[in-house]
Protein backbone atom coordinates (compact mmCIF):
# COMPACT_ATOMS: atom_id res chain seq x y z
CA UNK A 1 0.00 0.00 0.00
CA UNK A 2 2.02 2.93 -1.01
CA UNK A 3 0.51 6.68 -1.84
CA UNK A 4 1.78 9.33 -3.97
CA UNK A 5 3.41 11.89 -1.18
CA UNK A 6 1.32 14.88 -0.92
CA UNK A 7 4.49 17.12 -1.86
CA UNK A 8 7.53 16.27 -3.80
CA UNK A 9 9.62 15.34 -0.68
CA UNK A 10 12.38 12.65 -0.62
CA UNK A 11 12.00 11.41 2.56
CA UNK A 12 14.75 9.45 2.86
CA UNK A 13 18.51 8.19 3.38
CA UNK A 14 16.60 7.10 6.07
CA UNK A 15 15.31 3.97 4.38
CA UNK A 16 18.02 3.92 1.61
CA UNK A 17 21.06 5.77 2.66
CA UNK A 18 23.75 6.17 5.44
CA UNK A 19 23.95 10.19 4.62
CA UNK A 20 20.82 12.62 5.12
CA UNK A 21 18.21 12.40 2.52
CA UNK A 22 16.45 14.44 -0.12
CA UNK A 23 13.49 15.51 -1.21
CA UNK A 24 11.06 13.39 -2.85
CA UNK A 25 8.83 10.38 -1.66
CA UNK A 26 7.73 7.41 -4.59
CA UNK A 27 5.81 9.47 -6.87
CA UNK A 28 4.43 6.37 -8.42
CA UNK A 29 1.99 3.47 -6.81
CA UNK A 30 4.65 0.99 -7.95
CA UNK A 31 8.03 0.87 -6.73
CA UNK A 32 10.03 1.14 -9.70
CA UNK A 33 11.24 4.01 -10.97
CA UNK A 34 14.48 5.20 -12.98
CA UNK A 35 17.84 7.00 -11.94
CA UNK A 36 21.39 7.00 -12.78
CA UNK A 37 24.55 7.71 -11.21
CA UNK A 38 27.61 7.75 -8.73
CA UNK A 39 31.27 7.76 -8.28
CA UNK A 40 33.98 8.06 -9.57
CA UNK A 41 37.31 5.73 -9.59
CA UNK A 42 38.72 2.63 -11.44
CA UNK A 43 41.33 0.41 -10.56
CA UNK A 44 40.93 -3.15 -10.03
CA UNK A 45 41.78 -6.15 -8.47
CA UNK A 46 42.15 -8.09 -11.84
CA UNK A 47 39.31 -9.87 -13.95
CA UNK A 48 37.37 -11.74 -11.54
CA UNK A 49 35.68 -14.78 -13.35
CA UNK A 50 33.10 -15.36 -10.11
CA UNK A 51 33.24 -19.03 -10.09
CA UNK A 52 31.64 -18.97 -6.49
CA UNK A 53 29.11 -16.47 -7.24
CA UNK A 54 25.30 -16.90 -7.68
CA UNK A 55 24.80 -15.46 -11.33
CA UNK A 56 21.76 -14.86 -12.18
CA UNK A 57 20.59 -16.51 -15.49
CA UNK A 58 23.84 -18.26 -15.89
CA UNK A 59 25.93 -14.91 -17.06
CA UNK A 60 29.63 -14.70 -16.16
CA UNK A 61 28.94 -11.16 -15.17
CA UNK A 62 28.87 -10.18 -11.64
CA UNK A 63 25.47 -8.15 -11.38
CA UNK A 64 25.52 -6.05 -8.40
CA UNK A 65 22.38 -4.11 -6.88
CA UNK A 66 22.29 -0.87 -4.91
CA UNK A 67 19.90 -0.35 -1.88
CA UNK A 68 20.41 3.66 -1.23
CA UNK A 69 21.69 5.70 -3.51
CA UNK A 70 22.65 8.66 -1.50
CA UNK A 71 26.25 10.09 -0.94
CA UNK A 72 27.28 6.11 1.07
CA UNK A 73 26.04 4.11 -1.45
CA UNK A 74 27.23 6.26 -4.50
CA UNK A 75 30.53 6.05 -2.84
CA UNK A 76 30.62 1.89 -1.63
CA UNK A 77 29.24 1.25 -6.19
CA UNK A 78 32.10 2.46 -7.33
CA UNK A 79 34.34 1.22 -5.11
CA UNK A 80 32.67 -2.62 -5.65
CA UNK A 81 32.81 -1.71 -9.69
CA UNK A 82 36.38 -0.90 -9.12
CA UNK A 83 37.31 -3.69 -7.44
CA UNK A 84 35.98 -6.10 -10.23
CA UNK A 85 36.13 -5.11 -14.09
CA UNK A 86 33.00 -8.39 -14.31
CA UNK A 87 31.09 -6.41 -12.22
CA UNK A 88 28.30 -4.89 -13.09
CA UNK A 89 25.73 -2.33 -11.43
CA UNK A 90 22.19 -3.46 -12.83
CA UNK A 91 19.50 -2.64 -10.33
CA UNK A 92 18.86 0.17 -7.83
CA UNK A 93 16.65 1.30 -5.33
CA UNK A 94 15.51 3.92 -2.88
CA UNK A 95 12.02 4.69 -0.74
CA UNK A 96 12.85 7.96 -2.62
CA UNK A 97 12.38 9.31 -6.12
CA UNK A 98 14.51 12.49 -5.70
CA UNK A 99 17.61 10.25 -3.59
CA UNK A 100 17.49 8.34 -6.82
CA UNK A 101 18.08 11.25 -8.61
CA UNK A 102 20.27 13.09 -6.21
CA UNK A 103 18.10 16.06 -6.19
CA UNK A 104 16.24 16.06 -2.49
CA UNK A 105 17.46 18.13 0.23
CA UNK A 106 20.87 17.20 0.71
CA UNK A 107 21.81 16.75 -3.00
CA UNK A 108 24.18 13.87 -1.90
CA UNK A 109 24.79 10.77 -4.29
CA UNK A 110 22.38 9.76 -6.83
CA UNK A 111 22.53 7.80 -10.09
CA UNK A 112 22.44 10.80 -12.40
CA UNK A 113 25.77 11.66 -10.25
CA UNK A 114 27.18 7.56 -9.88
CA UNK A 115 26.52 7.60 -14.15
CA UNK A 116 28.80 10.77 -14.71
CA UNK A 117 31.47 9.44 -12.51
CA UNK A 118 32.12 6.37 -13.82
CA UNK A 119 32.00 7.75 -17.57
CA UNK A 120 34.69 9.76 -16.38
CA UNK A 121 36.89 7.35 -15.25
CA UNK A 122 35.83 5.24 -18.07
CA UNK A 123 33.85 2.75 -16.42
CA UNK A 124 30.54 3.72 -18.12
CA UNK A 125 30.66 0.40 -19.58
CA UNK A 126 30.04 -0.88 -15.73
CA UNK A 127 26.34 0.02 -15.52
CA UNK A 128 23.77 -1.12 -16.81
CA UNK A 129 20.52 0.52 -15.39
CA UNK A 130 16.85 0.45 -17.89
CA UNK A 131 13.76 2.34 -15.86
CA UNK A 132 12.72 -1.10 -15.07
CA UNK A 133 15.42 -1.69 -13.08
CA UNK A 134 15.12 1.54 -11.28
CA UNK A 135 13.18 1.09 -7.80
CA UNK A 136 11.32 3.49 -5.77
CA UNK A 137 9.34 2.94 -2.26
CA UNK A 138 9.72 0.84 0.76
CA UNK A 139 9.96 -2.35 -0.90
CA UNK A 140 12.39 -1.37 -3.36
CA UNK A 141 14.68 -3.23 -1.83
CA UNK A 142 13.07 -6.27 -2.74
CA UNK A 143 13.09 -6.24 -6.18
CA UNK A 144 16.80 -4.99 -6.35
CA UNK A 145 18.06 -8.11 -4.51
CA UNK A 146 15.62 -10.03 -7.04
CA UNK A 147 17.38 -8.63 -9.65
CA UNK A 148 21.46 -8.97 -8.42
CA UNK A 149 24.04 -11.47 -7.32
CA UNK A 150 26.09 -9.01 -4.60
CA UNK A 151 23.66 -6.43 -2.85
CA UNK A 152 25.30 -2.81 -1.50
CA UNK A 153 22.96 -1.95 1.80
CA UNK A 154 23.67 1.28 2.66
CA UNK A 155 20.25 2.71 3.78
CA UNK A 156 19.61 4.22 7.32
CA UNK A 157 20.84 1.69 9.95
CA UNK A 158 16.94 0.49 11.21
CA UNK A 159 16.23 -0.86 7.53
CA UNK A 160 19.75 -2.89 7.45
CA UNK A 161 18.68 -6.19 9.97
CA UNK A 162 15.81 -6.61 7.34
CA UNK A 163 17.55 -5.91 4.24
CA UNK A 164 20.51 -8.20 5.03
CA UNK A 165 17.58 -10.55 6.11
CA UNK A 166 16.28 -10.73 2.74
CA UNK A 167 19.70 -10.80 1.04
CA UNK A 168 20.71 -13.68 2.73
CA UNK A 169 17.78 -15.65 2.33
CA UNK A 170 17.54 -14.91 -1.41
CA UNK A 171 21.13 -16.06 -1.97
CA UNK A 172 23.39 -13.49 -2.43
CA UNK A 173 26.67 -12.14 -1.59
CA UNK A 174 26.48 -8.53 0.61
CA UNK A 175 28.47 -5.32 1.72
CA UNK A 176 26.50 -3.53 4.03
CA UNK A 177 27.54 -0.70 6.41
CA UNK A 178 27.50 -0.23 9.79
CA UNK A 179 25.94 0.15 12.16
CA UNK A 180 23.88 -3.05 11.31
CA UNK A 181 21.32 -2.78 13.79
CA UNK A 182 19.62 -0.31 16.33
CA UNK A 183 17.84 -3.02 18.70
CA UNK A 184 17.61 -5.95 20.11
CA UNK A 185 15.42 -7.11 17.42
CA UNK A 186 17.90 -6.39 14.45
CA UNK A 187 20.72 -7.57 16.16
CA UNK A 188 19.36 -11.07 16.38
CA UNK A 189 18.31 -10.84 13.04
CA UNK A 190 21.72 -10.31 11.87
CA UNK A 191 23.32 -12.95 13.89
CA UNK A 192 20.83 -15.60 12.43
CA UNK A 193 21.61 -14.53 8.84
CA UNK A 194 24.67 -14.75 9.20
CA UNK A 195 24.50 -18.52 10.54
CA UNK A 196 22.84 -19.01 7.53
CA UNK A 197 25.12 -17.18 5.05
CA UNK A 198 27.77 -19.29 5.95
CA UNK A 199 25.83 -22.38 5.60
CA UNK A 200 25.22 -20.99 1.86
CA UNK A 201 28.97 -19.85 1.68
CA UNK A 202 27.76 -15.95 0.77
CA UNK A 203 30.17 -14.01 0.95
CA UNK A 204 29.47 -11.33 3.62
CA UNK A 205 31.51 -7.24 4.28
CA UNK A 206 30.47 -4.89 7.00
CA UNK A 207 32.24 -1.03 6.45
CA UNK A 208 33.86 -1.23 9.53
CA UNK A 209 36.78 -0.10 7.49
CA UNK A 210 39.63 0.01 10.47
CA UNK A 211 39.46 -4.12 10.01
CA UNK A 212 40.82 -3.24 6.84
CA UNK A 213 43.20 -0.69 7.61
CA UNK A 214 46.92 -0.89 7.59
CA UNK A 215 48.05 0.69 10.85
CA UNK A 216 45.07 -0.93 12.56
CA UNK A 217 46.54 -4.44 10.89
CA UNK A 218 50.30 -3.75 11.92
CA UNK A 219 49.37 -2.39 15.18
CA UNK A 220 47.20 -5.57 15.62
CA UNK A 221 49.91 -7.69 15.35
CA UNK A 222 52.58 -5.82 17.32
CA UNK A 223 49.78 -6.39 20.31
CA UNK A 224 48.84 -9.91 19.80
CA UNK A 225 52.03 -11.15 17.86
CA UNK A 226 54.75 -9.31 19.18
CA UNK A 227 53.17 -8.70 23.03
CA UNK A 228 54.56 -5.32 22.85
CA UNK A 229 52.24 -3.94 25.33
CA UNK A 230 52.13 -6.63 27.18
CA UNK A 231 48.84 -8.19 28.53
CA UNK A 232 45.60 -6.20 27.56
CA UNK A 233 44.47 -4.01 31.19
CA UNK A 234 41.86 -1.34 29.73
CA UNK A 235 40.97 1.34 26.58
CA UNK A 236 40.07 3.90 25.93
CA UNK A 237 38.16 5.76 22.92
CA UNK A 238 36.80 8.67 21.60
CA UNK A 239 34.17 9.94 18.98
CA UNK A 240 34.56 13.59 19.88
CA UNK A 241 32.92 16.48 17.47
CA UNK A 242 30.12 18.22 16.34
CA UNK A 243 26.82 17.65 15.08
CA UNK A 244 27.19 16.00 11.07
CA UNK A 245 23.89 17.95 9.87
CA UNK A 246 20.35 18.68 10.32
CA UNK A 247 17.38 18.68 7.73
CA UNK A 248 15.10 21.49 7.72
CA UNK A 249 11.29 20.55 7.58
CA UNK A 250 9.82 21.56 4.17
CA UNK A 251 5.85 22.31 3.76
CA UNK A 252 3.73 19.71 2.78
CA UNK A 253 6.02 16.80 4.47
CA UNK A 254 4.31 14.27 6.65
CA UNK A 255 5.36 13.89 10.21
CA UNK A 256 7.29 10.31 8.73
CA UNK A 257 8.66 12.39 6.01
CA UNK A 258 10.52 14.36 8.05
CA UNK A 259 11.81 11.63 10.10
CA UNK A 260 13.13 9.72 7.27
CA UNK A 261 14.91 13.08 5.83
CA UNK A 262 16.03 14.13 9.05
CA UNK A 263 16.90 9.92 9.81
CA UNK A 264 20.40 11.01 11.87
CA UNK A 265 17.70 12.51 14.80
CA UNK A 266 15.73 9.67 15.27
CA UNK A 267 16.80 6.54 17.12
CA UNK A 268 14.80 3.97 15.69
CA UNK A 269 16.19 4.79 12.13
CA UNK A 270 19.49 5.89 13.51
CA UNK A 271 20.34 4.32 17.03
CA UNK A 272 21.54 7.69 18.52
CA UNK A 273 25.59 8.86 17.11
CA UNK A 274 26.69 6.65 19.45
CA UNK A 275 25.75 3.92 17.05
CA UNK A 276 25.98 5.83 14.04
CA UNK A 277 29.36 7.21 14.31
CA UNK A 278 31.02 5.97 17.32
CA UNK A 279 30.98 2.41 16.52
CA UNK A 280 33.90 2.48 14.51
CA UNK A 281 35.77 3.07 17.76
CA UNK A 282 33.61 0.23 19.99
CA UNK A 283 34.43 -2.14 17.28
CA UNK A 284 38.05 -1.45 17.32
CA UNK A 285 38.26 -2.02 21.03
CA UNK A 286 36.04 -5.46 20.97
CA UNK A 287 38.62 -6.46 18.14
CA UNK A 288 42.14 -5.95 20.31
CA UNK A 289 40.21 -6.70 23.68
CA UNK A 290 39.20 -10.08 21.92
CA UNK A 291 42.53 -10.65 19.81
CA UNK A 292 40.34 -12.09 16.71
CA UNK A 293 40.23 -10.44 13.41
CA UNK A 294 37.93 -12.92 12.36
CA UNK A 295 34.80 -12.71 15.27
CA UNK A 296 35.38 -10.23 17.56
CA UNK A 297 34.20 -9.91 20.77
CA UNK A 298 32.06 -7.98 23.07
CA UNK A 299 31.62 -6.21 26.74
CA UNK A 300 29.14 -7.73 28.97
CA UNK A 301 27.82 -4.91 30.67
CA UNK A 302 27.72 -1.30 29.99
CA UNK A 303 26.92 1.58 32.79
CA UNK A 304 27.27 5.45 31.93
CA UNK A 305 25.49 9.26 31.72
CA UNK A 306 24.75 11.19 28.81
CA UNK A 307 21.93 13.68 27.84
CA UNK A 308 21.20 16.89 25.92
CA UNK A 309 23.15 20.03 26.80
CA UNK A 310 20.34 22.38 25.49
CA UNK A 311 22.23 23.83 22.20
CA UNK A 312 20.29 21.90 20.11
CA UNK A 313 16.50 22.47 19.46
CA UNK A 314 14.25 20.04 20.72
CA UNK A 315 11.89 20.28 17.48
CA UNK A 316 14.53 19.22 15.69
CA UNK A 317 16.38 16.02 17.10
CA UNK A 318 16.02 13.42 19.99
CA UNK A 319 18.95 11.82 20.00
CA UNK A 320 21.56 12.86 23.10
CA UNK A 321 24.38 14.95 21.99
CA UNK A 322 26.76 13.41 24.72
CA UNK A 323 27.32 10.10 25.87
CA UNK A 324 30.04 8.29 28.37
CA UNK A 325 29.98 4.70 29.26
CA UNK A 326 32.26 2.29 31.11
CA UNK A 327 32.03 -1.21 29.59
CA UNK A 328 32.86 -4.05 31.64
CA UNK A 329 34.26 -7.58 29.56
CA UNK A 330 34.01 -10.59 31.04
CA UNK A 331 37.76 -10.89 31.53
CA UNK A 332 37.35 -7.99 33.82
CA UNK A 333 38.64 -5.57 31.12
CA UNK A 334 37.29 -2.16 31.17
CA UNK A 335 36.37 0.08 28.12
CA UNK A 336 35.96 4.26 28.76
CA UNK A 337 33.92 5.47 25.72
CA UNK A 338 32.97 8.67 25.30
CA UNK A 339 31.57 10.69 22.20
CA UNK A 340 30.19 14.48 21.99
CA UNK A 341 28.42 16.35 19.54
CA UNK A 342 28.40 19.73 20.93
CA UNK A 343 29.93 22.78 19.47
CA UNK A 344 32.97 24.51 20.55
CA UNK A 345 34.33 21.79 22.58
CA UNK A 346 37.82 19.62 21.98
CA UNK A 347 37.27 17.18 19.38
CA UNK A 348 38.97 14.18 19.44
CA UNK A 349 38.63 10.61 17.22
CA UNK A 350 40.22 7.49 18.11
CA UNK A 351 41.61 4.52 20.21
CA UNK A 352 44.23 3.81 22.89
CA UNK A 353 44.50 0.12 24.24
CA UNK A 354 46.50 0.14 27.62
CA UNK A 355 48.92 -2.57 28.49
CA UNK A 356 51.14 -4.10 31.56
CA UNK A 357 53.94 -2.60 29.42
CA UNK A 358 52.93 0.29 27.23
CA UNK A 359 50.34 1.99 25.69
CA UNK A 360 48.62 1.87 21.97
CA UNK A 361 47.55 5.08 20.48
CA UNK A 362 45.72 3.98 16.81
CA UNK A 363 44.98 7.53 16.21
CA UNK A 364 49.25 8.01 16.01
CA UNK A 365 49.82 4.58 15.16
CA UNK A 366 52.52 4.09 17.64
CA UNK A 367 53.10 2.30 20.95
CA UNK A 368 55.03 4.12 24.06
CA UNK A 369 56.29 2.37 27.09
CA UNK A 370 55.04 4.11 30.40
CA UNK A 371 58.38 5.97 30.47
CA UNK A 372 57.72 7.49 27.27
CA UNK A 373 60.16 6.02 25.19
CA UNK A 374 58.71 4.77 21.61
CA UNK A 375 58.31 1.00 20.93
CA UNK A 376 56.82 0.96 17.84
CA UNK A 377 55.80 3.96 15.31
CA UNK A 378 53.78 2.70 12.15
CA UNK A 379 55.51 3.90 9.01
CA UNK A 380 53.59 3.10 5.56
CA UNK A 381 54.76 0.35 3.35
CA UNK A 382 56.81 2.08 0.39
CA UNK A 383 54.41 0.58 -2.46
CA UNK A 384 51.71 2.50 -0.45
CA UNK A 385 48.67 1.38 0.95
CA UNK A 386 45.15 0.49 0.08
CA UNK A 387 42.43 3.04 1.01
CA UNK A 388 40.33 0.82 3.40
CA UNK A 389 37.55 2.06 1.84
CA UNK A 390 38.65 0.53 -1.34
CA UNK A 391 39.67 -2.55 0.08
CA UNK A 392 37.18 -3.84 1.95
CA UNK A 393 35.21 -4.25 -1.55
CA UNK A 394 38.77 -5.40 -3.06
CA UNK A 395 38.34 -8.39 -0.55
CA UNK A 396 35.03 -9.37 -0.80
CA UNK A 397 35.46 -9.22 -4.81
CA UNK A 398 38.67 -11.86 -3.99
CA UNK A 399 36.50 -14.00 -1.53
CA UNK A 400 33.78 -14.49 -3.98
CA UNK A 401 36.48 -15.41 -6.67
CA UNK A 402 38.07 -17.59 -4.95
CA UNK A 403 35.11 -18.29 -2.52
CA UNK A 404 37.01 -18.03 0.15
CA UNK A 405 35.54 -17.66 3.71
CA UNK A 406 34.31 -14.35 4.25
CA UNK A 407 31.76 -13.12 6.91
CA UNK A 408 31.81 -10.11 8.66
CA UNK A 409 28.56 -10.06 10.07
CA UNK A 410 29.12 -11.38 13.70
CA UNK A 411 31.60 -8.53 14.62
CA UNK A 412 29.59 -5.96 12.77
CA UNK A 413 26.84 -7.48 14.70
CA UNK A 414 28.41 -7.66 18.03
CA UNK A 415 30.17 -3.55 17.81
CA UNK A 416 26.73 -2.38 16.63
CA UNK A 417 24.95 -3.94 19.56
CA UNK A 418 28.01 -2.26 22.07
CA UNK A 419 26.62 0.45 20.76
CA UNK A 420 23.27 -0.03 21.61
CA UNK A 421 23.47 -1.16 24.87
CA UNK A 422 25.60 1.98 25.90
CA UNK A 423 22.65 3.61 24.52
CA UNK A 424 20.46 1.89 26.87
CA UNK A 425 23.00 2.57 30.18
CA UNK A 426 22.85 6.32 29.08
CA UNK A 427 19.11 6.64 28.44
CA UNK A 428 18.23 4.66 31.65
CA UNK A 429 20.83 5.56 33.92
CA UNK A 430 21.41 1.71 34.75
CA UNK A 431 23.83 -0.86 34.29
CA UNK A 432 22.90 -3.07 31.18
CA UNK A 433 23.79 -6.76 30.78
CA UNK A 434 24.98 -7.61 27.06
CA UNK A 435 22.89 -11.13 27.62
CA UNK A 436 19.55 -9.30 29.01
CA UNK A 437 19.63 -7.07 26.44
CA UNK A 438 19.57 -9.46 23.73
CA UNK A 439 17.52 -11.72 24.63
CA UNK A 440 14.72 -8.95 25.45
CA UNK A 441 14.67 -8.32 22.09
CA UNK A 442 12.94 -5.36 21.84
CA UNK A 443 12.22 -4.13 18.76
CA UNK A 444 11.97 0.06 17.68
CA UNK A 445 10.72 -0.64 13.72
CA UNK A 446 8.20 -2.41 12.57
CA UNK A 447 8.73 -4.40 9.17
CA UNK A 448 5.81 -3.01 7.78
CA UNK A 449 5.67 0.48 7.66
CA UNK A 450 4.59 2.17 4.41
CA UNK A 451 3.74 5.64 3.70
CA UNK A 452 0.26 5.61 5.41
CA UNK A 453 1.71 4.01 8.74
CA UNK A 454 2.40 7.08 11.75
CA UNK A 455 6.11 8.24 12.38
CA UNK A 456 7.05 5.33 15.09
CA UNK A 457 7.78 9.00 17.20
CA UNK A 458 5.39 11.56 17.58
CA UNK A 459 6.25 15.06 18.42
CA UNK A 460 4.40 16.92 21.65
CA UNK A 461 1.92 19.32 21.24
CA UNK A 462 4.43 21.93 21.59
CA UNK A 463 6.25 20.61 18.68
CA UNK A 464 9.09 18.97 20.58
CA UNK A 465 10.12 15.48 20.21
CA UNK A 466 10.35 13.44 23.44
CA UNK A 467 13.53 12.90 24.49
CA UNK A 468 15.13 9.79 27.38
CA UNK A 469 15.85 11.47 30.73
CA UNK A 470 18.19 8.82 32.94
CA UNK A 471 16.61 8.08 35.99
CA UNK A 472 13.02 8.20 34.51
CA UNK A 473 13.07 6.75 31.54
CA UNK A 474 12.89 2.81 31.76
CA UNK A 475 14.45 0.06 29.92
CA UNK A 476 12.79 -1.24 26.63
CA UNK A 477 11.62 -4.49 28.16
CA UNK A 478 11.03 -3.18 31.81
Amino acid sequence: MRRKPASPPDVVDAIMDNTPSDSSKPSLPSRRKFLAGVGATAATLGSLPIAASANVAGSDRLKIGLVGTGGRGSGAVIQTLKANPAAQLVAAGDAFESRLKGNGPRKAGGLDLITNRLEQSKMGGQIDLPAERRFVGFDAYKDVIDNCDLVLLTTTPGFRPLHFETAIAAGKHVFMEKPVCTDAHGYNRVIRSAQLADEKGLKVVVGLQRHYQDVYLQAFEKVHGEGLIGDIISAQCYWNGARPWTVTREPGWSELEYQMHNWYHFNYLCGDHISEQHVHNMDVVNWFMSGDNEKGGHPVSAQGMGGRSGWEDDKTSQIFDHHYVEYRYADGKILNSQCRQIRGCKNRVGEEIHGTKGILTLSTGEIKDYSGKVLWRYRAPREGVIDPFQQEHNRLHAAIKENSTLNNAYYGADSSFTAVLGRLATYTGQEVGWEEATKSDFNLLPDDINWDSPAPVQPKEDGTYPSPMPGVTKLPWA
